[in-house]
């Protein structure tokens, strides 16, 4: 996907600058950094090598997404033995769904920033 094309998606993090925009890899970074636990930014390669903070922001939403599918699909036989009411478990149901929905629009919003990243001009080969 074009550069044009991706940033003009509804999928674009709005947190993102514009490809070849002044800053917009440092805003990309930045956003990204966000997805992550925050003892990762800590890890120095992560932050110098944006492409690499991508790929594991990308496995890290996936990795979520799993998460909340195994949630969603075993709250009607794990929750009722712990004795949570039944319209807290409808309740919760909707809310992995909606997480789940949320989770899609993200991943989305990283692969265009990682294919910008590695598509889009600027810095962000830097050793």
């Amino acid at each position: 996907m074009s550069q044009t094309l991706s940033t003009t998606s509804p999928d674009w993090p709005c947190q993102v600058k514009t490809p070849g925009s002044h800053d917009w890899e440092r805003s990309a970074a930045r956003w990204l950094r966000d997805l992550l636990p925050a003892r990762y930014a800590g890890y120095s390669t992560l932050n110098r090598h944006p492409v690499l903070l991508a790929r594991h922001a990308q496995l890290q939403v996936q990795h979520e997404m799993r998460a909340v599918r195994v949630a969603l699909h075993t709250s009607r036989a794990e929750l009722p033995p712990l004795g949570v009411a039944e319209a807290v478990i409808e309740n919760t149901i909707r809310m992995y769904a909606v997480e789940l929905e949320q989770l899609g629009r993200l991943a989305r919003g990283v692969r265009l920033v990682g294919d910008a990243l590695l598509t889009g001009g600027g810095t962000h080969r830097r050793r």
